[in-house]
């Protein structure tokens, strides 16, 4: 088990740098899109190129980050009827949940995405738009966000195995959902006092 959790925290910590790099990405993009708009207005001139950059950029952030936030435990879930269970159920759906839907799911887009993304780069697709950019740089975020997701479901896997095995400690304790309203009620109340 130790060399699987090792390789473990190798994906947590590569998945973590990437999640923290690409959030700059949502930054250019609106740093681009505001530049774009105005040299628009100002100049009246622009390009479908610039458009379809903050669309790529904002892309790749959101798909680069989806495995950082299954690393962070902030994927959507039906929080109501999960946290009315005890953490030792909680972890059998997790890994329930990454084994029969996550991974299946992760392997066949990868499956798909591999011949889509190949194909785009060898004819060398191009935008439809005047002055629009290369395809398949966007085309690849797809395939690379899948692989880094799939790289994060089974250090999950890893980890909820270990931890249910008592090999590791809990990364996220279990907080009830009563628990969890008042920390939230608190941090509303302290936040409308400020």
């Amino acid at each position: 088990m130790g060399g699987l959790l090792a390789l473990a925290r190798g994906v947590d910590r590569l998945n973590e740098f990437i999640g923290k790099w690409v959030a700059w990405l949502i930054l250019v993009s609106i740093l681009i899109s505001a530049g774009n708009a105005v040299i628009r207005k100002a100049f009246n001139i622009s390009s479908n190129a610039w458009l379809e950059l903050q669309w790529y950029l904002f892309g790749a952030a959101f798909l680069l980050a989806a495995a950082y936030t299954l690393k962070q435990n902030e994927h959507i879930r039906i929080d109501i009827v999960y946290g009315m269970f005890s953490r030792r159920v909680q972890h059998w759906i997790d890994l329930f949940g990454h084994v029969f839907f996550l991974m299946p799911f992760v392997i066949l887009m990868i499956v798909y995405f591999i011949p889509y993304v190949s194909l785009s780069f060898r004819s060398g697709e191009v935008s439809t738009n005047a002055g629009g950019l290369i395809i398949w740089p966007a085309k690849s975020m797809l395939l690379i966000g899948f692989f880094l997701l799939g790289l994060q479901g089974v250090s999950e896997i890893i980890k909820k195995i270990a931890v249910m095995r008592g090999d590791m400690d809990d990364p996220t304790p279990f907080i009830s959902v009563h628990e969890q309203a008042e920390l939230e009620a608190k941090a509303l109340a302290e936040e409308v006092r400020s």
